[in-house]
């Protein structure tokens, strides 16, 4: 009992904090403007200084990429091929075990402009190792119209760590990607309907009609009926002056404004991995018996030596001997009465002394039984 339930003991203080009184939030918080979507780029690129973890000379892409990039910058060779071997031996050759070819990817915010910084992803393609200490070359990172938005170039940030020796190796978090924090500089907007359009479009970011008709409800008492319209679950429509100031000043009062959203749905979150379970409050039970026990089998084995006697003819022998035991702990079963809540679920669990890969392996039972009245997402 120790020195399990510290997930259950998250669950007790998830059902004690954040569900004590309700609470309002801001529009802004649950909702995001349609025209500041995020648009994606990509680029292809090479990654040069590297200590020997490079692709090496073996991949045509990397030497074609290299050769073509000393090409446009007026470095031109009677056999360029030959020049590109993965060599220490002094002779002038270029070593590409020091370069490697990867794909970058970035998330153009919404109404970025020319000249903004945006952070960039760099991952590996070829047969590096490790990208700790490389430098990206200059870049043009592109959009789904194959038009460029934004220049990428610097000095790698690599949080994977990997070390060797003696035939074994230890890896902490990956070598082959990093990140470069601001390594794209914005070189063409996006045009969005912000300035152009009648109205504004909201999204909530988790669809649901009882926060949307909350939403719409706060606007048209602050503002008048009908300046915000209901599409769906998830999409607001709010009439906005065209001035551009005076429709950034109406949209940074509408995003300000207080609201009690719905009640999410009744759903339990479990993470496999690290045992981490989430029940949300809103999660009923109907009447159900529980038990849970599992039967352990240890065998011990022992090595011994049988000497003859003295005056027999036998000879010494290795005997092998095992003990094997069979063991069942004694699990209580507990009942769930009909509609129980939260707490009531942690307290029945503690007190069967479910350890978190039990309280998974229960929670899923009570689903494919059809006493669990909550969505159950395993991540």
């Amino acid at each position: 009992m120790k020195k399990i339930l510290h997930t259950l003991s998250l669950l007790s203080l998830l059902w004690v904090l954040p569900f004590s009184a309700a609470h309002a939030d801001r529009i802004k918080d649950l909702t995001t403007m349609a025209a500041m979507r995020g648009n994606q780029l990509i680029g292809y690129g090479l990654i040069v200084g590297l200590q020997g973890t490079g692709d090496g000379s073996d991949l045509s892409f990397t030497t074609q990429s290299m050769k073509t990039l000393l090409n446009r910058m007026g470095v031109s060779q009677e056999n360029p091929l030959s020049d590109f071997e993965s060599t220490s031996s002094g002779t002038g050759k270029i070593d590409l075990k020091n370069v490697a070819a990867v794909m970058i990817t970035a998330d153009l915010p919404g109404m970025s402009k020319p000249g903004q910084r945006i952070d960039i992803n760099v991952s590996a393609i070829g047969k590096a190792t490790n990208l700790r200490g490389g430098s990206l070359l200059l870049t043009s990172l592109r959009g789904v119209d194959g038009q460029v938005y934004a220049l990428a170039q610097g000095s790698l940030t690599a949080t994977g760590v990997d070390a060797g020796g003696a035939g074994s190796k230890v890896a902490v978090g990956v070598t082959t990607s990093a990140r470069i924090p601001g390594g794209a500089t914005v070189e063409r907007a996006v045009d969005n309907p912000f300035d152009k359009a009648d109205n504004v479009l909201l999204n909530l970011r988790d669809g649901d009609f009882t926060t949307a008709s909350s939403i719409i409800q706060a606007i048209n008492t602050k503002f008048g009926a009908d300046v915000a319209t209901a599409l769906d679950s998830v999409s607001i429509v709010v009439r906005a002056p065209m001035d551009t100031s005076q429709r950034v000043s109406f949209m940074s009062l509408i995003e300000n404004i207080d609201v009690q959203p719905g009640e999410p749905p009744a759903r339990v979150v479990i993470n496999a991995r690290t045992g981490t379970v989430v029940i949300s409050r809103n999660v009923r039970v109907t009447a159900a018996a529980v038990t849970h026990g599992t039967i352990s089998v240890s065998v011990a084995v022992t090595n011994e030596v049988s000497q003859p006697g003295a005056l027999s003819n036998g000879t010494t022998a290795a005997v092998q001997n095992a003990d094997i035991k069979v063991s069942e702990p004694n699990k209580p079963m507990f009942l769930f009465q009909p509609g129980v809540d939260l707490r009531q679920i942690v307290d029945a669990v503690n007190q069967v002394g479910a350890t978190p890969s039990a309280l998974i392996a229960i929670l899923e039972a009570l689903k494919s039984s059809g006493s669990l009245r909550a969505e159950l997402l395993v991540i």
